[in-house]
């Protein structure tokens, strides 16, 4: 599945998407933010990054950003829970407060919303690499930077895309 043609006008902001509740959230409540997508995943050398976009998320949360989990069993496995057994790990083990969704495709059936960030990033043709890859959109709905897996929440060339992003 790719992305289907969208008006160009409502960008990020012409998706809905469901909460890991299964309820629909439309991504233009968001608008105005700077928002930070990221796949993750349960059961993945990466899944201590749930702890670094928590302290991000509460750290810039009152300045305008808000980060995006998007659990996503694309690669090995590694999110094989149901979207109650994910929102369960995350709050019980990581506390998690910022945005969980339902669970998505972000590889071999990409799910629309990621086939836009994909194709409105400067890398356009390459897919989702790993889990807890992140996009930084900014506040005008514009992705501003993709980064790899690997790229931290604390790294920073996530820290300087966001405050980049609230600046301007």
């Amino acid at each position: 599945m790719t992305a289907p043609d969208l008006d160009p006008a409502p960008g990020i902001y012409g998706f809905t998407v469901k909460s890991i509740d299964g309820k629909p959230v439309k991504l233009d409540k968001y608008r105005g933010k700077v928002l930070v997508f990221v796949n993750v995943a349960s059961r993945c050398g990466l899944t201590p990054q749930y702890a670094g976009l928590e302290k991000l998320y509460r750290e810039y949360k009152d300045k305008g950003v808000v980060v995006l989990g998007f659990p996503a069993n694309d690669f090995g496995g590694q999110e094989p829970g149901s979207d109650e057994e994910i929102k369960t790990f995350c709050s019980s083990k990581y506390d998690v407060s910022f945005p969980m969704f339902s669970k998505i495709s972000v590889k071999d059936e990409t799910h629309p919303l990621y086939g836009y960030l994909i194709k409105n990033s400067a890398r356009p043709n390459d897919p989702i690499e790993w889990n807890f890859a992140k996009f930084v959109v900014g506040k005008d709905g514009k992705t501003i930077v993709r980064l790899k897996p690997q790229d931290t929440p604390d790294s920073p060339a996530l820290r300087t895309a966001i405050d980049a992003a609230l600046k301007g």
